[in-house]
């Protein structure tokens, strides 16, 4: 029977209805079936019937009732391609297209037309069947009565079970999901190509699709399929028909069923887990995106603050304005100096100077809203590997004192410079000190020492130089912690005289490799510019020869006797060279009278002719101070030669107290007839007795008048050293000063200040000699051994820089042994107390062993550096990082020191000791007591130091092995 030859689809379903409607025009007009490149819509109703195939072998009645599965599958999407109303333009014209196209096939495209009528024939093989045909389409036989009759009573029975369910489960345990109901006469062709180069550019009507998107691809592959009663295998097929398992476009049943299907293959706990790995990959890549952003956050809020806080200026500045923060950087981006300018200002915005307030040299200027000003500029520096900037504060307001503060500790580096403290600092860090004035005074009431110079240095390799017009104040550690502070402030003493309406604070910072080559880049460079061969002379005689101080406390004490007896003192201990006599000012019977005083030296010419003969040189102490009791104070006065009272006439001196003068006057050196005036009093005296040198007594600032007026105004009291010495230059020969500001022309020696005979005056030393070493001094002359002055042992309620101490009397032996021990290897050995005094043989055999010490070793060390100190401005005694600055052990140490390179001095300096502490720089150094060589870049612990010795080491050539 034709009905059970036919597919298994067919013998599955009811006896279908005869063919009526559209699938009767089908029949009759033989339009073949091709499939289109859209077939997911279509394939939707065959696919619930294709599921029940169960094989590839089917019984045949009849060539033209037969259906193969390419024409079921045909059929089903004619069906559901059906939609409610006939076919669309489009498809229409795709119709006629399809037929005029077969029709008008040629002779060698009959056999592609053979099969597009359907007509019962032989399998074309594959490579026949090939040719001609689209990739994308195929041609297969029409559908006889019979089948579109069984295909719309399918139609039917589908519309019947739309309710019923949503799937439909078939013998082969597939699951199809049902598809649009439709009615046979809603039914409509739907024959599309896909020709890429088809003209139908119309606009289609969009179809609506109640399900899922669809499937690119069926990945189940196809069995066999069957086609003209033979059977090919799935492979094959898919060689010449997009219809392959690859490319197929499977219906939504088809995609559940085969979701299902593999789903059913995975068990439970891989798909739970696999759910889980995903989860957890979201969280983690969720939070490493969270921690990316926050991170990308602050860092640009780090970037855009320090953008904020810090504008470079000249390659090397960080300055904030509204802060005020500032940083100086090293060639590397590291800083070397940190600090806030402007401490006294609000924090505020400023704003770009006015035209008229800037500056023709280029400075960079802001303005603090009308407060202050700051001018930032680049200047020359005196080597290329040296960078200095200017910095310029000028007040604009009444009371506002610009203060500009910097770190110091730590890893900021060790602050030296300035000169020495009141607590006798060394390194500046370790001090506390609130602002005070930058000038002259008496540590023992003051806070700073007789030699100040506005220059500080930093272990970092930068130093600041403050402008000798500028009214400084300095603190340390007052203000603000581990801060050193300079301040521009106009006083009622020390800064009177205003350079401008409101004070200014102007300074540079320079910065270099290193803290050596910076300081000696910056130190005076020659001294020799009018330098004769007698001052070179005079420096020779006081690095090889004592200066002999004539002890005296009191007027009555200095007498010719005393003198010509102290000196046969001096020629009988034998050892020691004959050198200076120094007489104080007590020479003259009244201070100021500039004459010598008849009744204690009548004979004083005759005495000094003695002193010439024996070898001795004669040195007298003088200073500008008149006592209002000497005869001179009146013709002073008359000539208006002394500093006069401020805001009076200039006929009313201004008085002071100096030592033990309790009312005097001071010589007005800035006018100029009073320098010819003392010049001729000064002759006078070397009329009557031949004096080789003087010593010039200027005091401290603090023995100014405290209301002074010259006539020339003063930037502050210190400037009035500076005067004396450039009048008298030339004219008197000075071998030493009591007192400076900056470097005293050669021969001269800065001397230190007096200091009180104990061990915590002999600690004090070294620490001084290096101060002054540093801020440009290089021609120290240290006080007498055993000290100058021994303190009341009453607690003082005021203390007076002139206060009258008592010379002290002989110290305690030990002390004075190592005080000797000290002095031998400084540039002048002075004296008051001789060894003889203590009648004690071991005092005598350490003395005539360290005298036979400098003059076979210390001095030869002594001219050698003397000689540098003169070309090149740095001093004869040397901390030890001079040595070598990148070895942060020196930085610290204050209880050694070095001659020049080629000796390093540790004194023993607490009472009692025998051992102690002991650090070499690099190099290799033989050792002074028993000539052992020992290896630098080390401490040596524990060090044995006897009473009788003193540890010194010299440097050995650098190519020294042991």
């Amino acid at each position: 029977m034709q009905q059970e030859g036919s597919s298994s689809f067919i013998r599955r379903q009811h006896e279908p209805a005869r063919a009526e409607g559209p699938y009767r025009a089908i029949v009759e007009e033989k339009i073949p079936f091709v499939d289109s490149d859209h077939g997911d819509e279509w394939l939707r109703a065959v696919d619930r019937s294709s599921t029940g195939a169960t094989g590839s072998n089917r019984s045949v009645v009849g060539e033209d009732d037969m259906m193969t599965e390419s024409q079921e599958n045909l059929a089903r999407a004619f069906v559901s391609r059906g939609g409610t109303g006939g076919p669309s333009l489009a498809e229409r014209r795709m119709q006629g297209k399809l037929k005029v196209s077969i029709e008008n096939n040629t002779a060698e495209d009959s056999d592609l037309s053979d099969e597009a009528r359907d007509e019962a024939r032989d399998l074309i093989s594959t490579e026949e069947r090939s040719r001609g045909l689209r990739r994308n389409s195929i041609s297969l036989p029409s559908l006889n009565v019979n089948d579109l009759q069984k295909i719309e009573s399918i139609a039917q029975q589908e519309i019947m079970v739309e309710d019923e369910s949503s799937t439909t489960s078939y013998s082969d345990g597939t699951t199809a999901t049902p598809d649009i109901p439709l009615s046979a006469n809603k039914l409509k062709p739907m024959l599309h190509f896909n020709d890429e180069s088809s003209s139908d550019e119309e606009v289609k009507m969009p179809t609506r699709n109640l399900f899922r998107t669809k499937r690119r691809s069926s990945i189940a592959p196809l069995p066999a399929l069957r086609l003209n009663d033979k059977e090919m295998m799935s492979n094959d097929f898919d060689t010449h028909s997009v219809l392959s398992n690859q490319a197929s476009i499977t219906s939504i049943n088809s995609l559940a069923s085969l979701l299902k299907e593999k789903m059913q293959n995975v068990p439970a706990i891989i798909r739970k887990k696999k759910r889980e790995t995903k989860d957890y990959k979201l969280r983690a890549f969720v939070g490493f995106l969270f921690l990316v952003i926050v991170f990308l956050v602050g860092y640009a809020y780090v970037m855009y603050n320090q953008k904020l806080l810090s504008r470079s200026y000249f390659e090397s500045i960080k300055f904030h304005k509204k802060t005020r923060n500032f940083r100086l950087l090293d060639g590397k981006g590291a800083d070397l100096l940190t600090g806030t300018l402007g401490k006294t200002l609000p924090i505020e915005q400023p704003y770009n100077c006015l035209p008229h307030d800037l500056k023709d040299d280029g400075s960079v200027c802001y303005e603090w809203n009308s407060k202050a000003r700051l001018y930032m500029n680049q200047v020359k520096s005196p080597s290329p590997d040296i960078k200095c900037y200017s910095f310029q504060w000028e007040a604009l307001l009444d009371g506002l004192f610009p203060t500009d503060c910097f770190d110091v500790g730590g890893d900021r580096g060790f602050w030296y410079g300035g000169g020495i403290t009141k607590g006798n600092d060394y390194i500046l860090g370790n001090a506390s000190f609130t602002s005070s004035p930058f000038v002259t005074g008496d540590t023992n009431m003051h806070q700073w020492g007789n030699a100040v110079k506005r220059y500080f240095l930093n272990s970092k390799g930068v130093a600041i130089q403050v402008d000798e017009r500028t009214p400084l104040y300095v603190s340390v550690n007052s203000e603000a912690a581990n801060k050193i502070c300079l301040q521009g402030r106009n006083d009622q003493f020390a800064f009177v005289n205003k350079q401008s309406r409101y004070p200014q604070l102007k300074y540079t910072i320079c910065s270099g490799p290193d803290m050596k080559s910076l300081h000696n880049g910056l130190m005076q460079k020659s001294l020799w510019d009018g330098l004769t061969e007698k001052d070179n002379d005079v420096i020779k005689s006081l690095l090889r020869e004592p200066v002999w101080q004539i002890p005296a406390s009191k007027q009555e004490h200095l007498t010719e006797t005393a003198i010509y007896n102290y000196t046969e003192s001096i020629i009988a201990l034998g050892y020691l060279r004959l050198g200076h006599i120094l007489v104080n000012e007590f020479w003259q019977k009244t201070i100021g009278d500039f004459r010598l005083d008849a009744e204690r030296f009548a004979t004083l010419d005759e005495t000094v002719n003695i002193l010439h003969r024996r070898g001795f040189r004669v040195s007298l102490t003088i200073q500008p101070f008149i006592s209002t009791e000497s005869s001179n104070f009146r013709e002073a006065v008359a000539g208006k030669l002394l500093i006069y009272e401020r805001e009076s006439e200039r006929s009313i001196p201004a008085l002071t107290r100096y030592k033990s003068t309790t009312s005097a006057g001071v010589l007005d050196v800035t006018n100029n007839a009073s320098i010819p005036w003392l010049a001729e009093k000064l002759k006078r005296i070397s009329e009557t007795v031949e004096i080789d040198s003087y010593f010039l007594d200027f005091g401290t600032a603090f023995n100014i008048p405290r209301y002074y007026q010259c006539a020339h105004t003063l930037v502050n009291p210190d400037e009035f050293k500076n005067y004396f010495m450039e009048r008298f230059e030339g004219t008197l020969s000075i071998f030493g000063v009591s007192s400076a500001v900056m470097v005293p022309r050669p021969p001269a020696f800065l001397s230190l200040p007096p200091v009180n005979s104990s061990w915590s005056g002999l600690q004090t030393i070294i620490p001084t000699m290096l101060s002054y070493g540093i801020i440009g001094f290089p021609f120290l002359m240290p006080g007498p051994v055993g000290g100058d002055f021994v303190l009341p042992t009453q607690q003082l309620k005021k203390m007076y820089s002139f206060y009258e101490f008592e010379l002290p009397p002989l110290p305690d032996k030990d002390l004075y042994v190592r005080w000797l021990q000290l002095a031998t290897f400084l540039p002048v050995l002075r004296f008051t107390h001789l060894p003889s005094e203590y009648r004690d043989e071991s005092v005598t055999a350490i003395a005539k062993e360290l005298a036979n010490i400098r003059q076979t070793t210390v001095v030869p060390m002594l001219e050698r550096y003397a000689s540098v100190a003169m070309d090149d401005g740095l001093p004869i005694i040397r901390p030890l990082w001079m040595l070598d600055s990148t070895d942060v052990n020196c930085f610290s140490i204050s209880d050694e020191f070095s001659i020049g390179d080629g000796m390093i001095v540790a004194p023993v300096l607490t009472k009692g000791e025998t051992v102690r502490e002991v650090y070499l720089p690099q190099g290799v150094w033989k050792d002074g007591i028993d000539e052992s060589l020992r290896k630098g870049s080390r401490w040596i612990h524990n060090y044995h130091v006897p009473q009788n010795k003193v540890a010194f080491f010299i440097k050995m050539p650098d190519n020294t092995r042991f």
